[in-house]
């Protein structure tokens, strides 16, 4: 049907930590964290809800100095609405990241409780989560990164975690209101600023990957310096974004989205969409003309949210999505588009038939086309061989082997190469 694929690996330049546990001690050594407490405090440990690598190992670091340092460390969920909105299911997705009480020897305290914290200079009303604000201090461990739905000199990392994470759901859906007027990163700066006046921060560990989705950087950034520092870091880790190293396509598959992914189940700036049904809107990503997907991660606890940016999905993936967590997050985001059900068919083969003709091109030989695991994961992908010359061109790209057809079983689904 479709020109022959070819078996792509996409090299990136690996900054990855040998040690992690040491790097985590020497950036909480030389932080000056300790200094902050009074001895024997309780430490509130706050953890987010997104795919880091190595977050257990980097978690269970950061419990065992603080013990060092004669203090009682816990840790806690930071994730706003994700989870479905509640303890249970926010203690659910740490548990399916390795962090549990056994596997940290701490406490891990998951409730809604909040504290209000007061209003903004510009009328917003911030919340911390209970449990930390009764602690000796709080720190947070967060990856910085670009943030899927805009772009700014603060994005994703320790002050969106400060914000619209500590807040629980009762800060979350009332953050995301005011950022559909005032813009999300105005939303970030104004009510972290707020939570810093609370005093309970003490600073975070800042996380930065490589194009390998491997831990790549450990910096301990102190709450006076956090959002210059963050901006600094923000700026570094862009510069190692993986991309899809062509300028266009008319077809990109993924395998699977999910919120360990990206917060919108694919990470927009890779796939080139709007988390409100905005086609190409990143000019520094290939224009891609239509977008299917396979299927959902089973780390994504059933939210599904990201599943209206594609043209034609999986009926498996429909089957394996859950409208409880996919519904409070998109909707307490203020996402609803990210959330709409695109067209369906019960096969790969199908899918693919039914799409490639609204490109624009009349021969299916003449459809450009790129196969990932993820938005994640771009180091092994299956272009067709139309792209030859582009990835020819490009000393990153490897070709592994030689081209083939793509290969369907009875019940018309594709034969995972990516995943062999």
């Amino acid at each position: 049907m479709f020109s022959p694929f070819l078996l792509v690996r996409q090299k990136f330049e690996s900054r990855k930590i040998a040690d992690i546990p040491a790097a985590v001690r020497e950036q909480l050594q030389a932080s000056g964290f300790a200094q902050r407490v009074k001895p024997g405090a309780k430490i509130a440990i706050g953890v987010g809800s997104r795919g880091i690598a190595n977050i257990d190992v980097i978690a269970a670091a950061a419990v065992n100095w603080w013990k060092d340092q004669g203090m009682k460390p816990f840790l806690f969920p930071a994730m706003g609405s994700h989870g479905a909105a509640s303890a249970k299911g926010q203690a659910a997705v740490l548990a399916k990241y390795g962090i549990t009480e056994s596997s940290m020897g701490c406490p891990v305290k998951s409730a809604l409780a909040v504290v209000d914290l007061g209003a903004t200079p510009e009328g917003i009303q911030c919340y911390l989560d209970k449990a930390a604000y009764s602690s000796g201090g709080i720190m947070l461990l967060g990856r910085v990164k670009w943030h899927t739905d805009f772009a700014g000199k603060m994005e994703s990392g320790l002050f969106k975690m400060m914000a619209i994470g500590l807040g629980k759901f009762a800060g979350a859906k009332r953050y995301h209101t005011y950022a559909f007027k005032m813009g999300l990163e105005n939303m970030i700066r104004s009510v972290g600023r707020q939570v810093l006046k609370s005093g309970k921060i003490l600073g975070g560990i800042a996380i930065l990957e490589d194009g390998n989705h491997d831990t790549a950087q450990l910096t301990a950034v102190r709450v006076e310096e956090m959002e210059t520092r963050e901006e600094e870091l923000l700026a570094l880790v862009k510069s190692w974004m993986a991309r899809i190293p062509v300028e266009h396509l008319d077809i990109l598959i993924l395998n699977e989205i999910g919120k360990i992914f990206s917060g919108a189940g694919m990470d927009t700036k890779v796939v080139n969409r709007g988390v409100n049904g905005e086609y190409n809107p990143w000019p520094n990503a290939p224009r891609i003309e239509r977008i299917f997907l396979r299927d959902l991660n089973p780390m994504s606890y059933g939210n599904a949210v990201g599943i209206g940016m594609a043209d034609v999905v999986h009926d498996r993936l429909l089957k394996k999505m859950k409208k409880k967590p996919t519904y409070v997050n998109s909707i307490t985001a203020s996402t609803p588009s990210a959330i709409r059900v695109p067209a369906h068919f019960g096969s790969d083969r199908k899918c693919l038939e039914e799409f490639w003709p609204t490109v624009g091109k009349f021969d299916p030989k003449d459809i450009e086309i790129c196969w990932i695991r993820n938005s994640q994961d771009l180091g092994l992908m299956a272009m067709t061989e139309n792209l030859r010359p582009a990835i020819e061109a490009n000393p990153n790209l490897e070709i592994l082997g030689g081209a083939r057809e793509l290969e369907f079983d009875a019940q018309g689904n594709l034969r995972d190469w990516l995943a062999e």
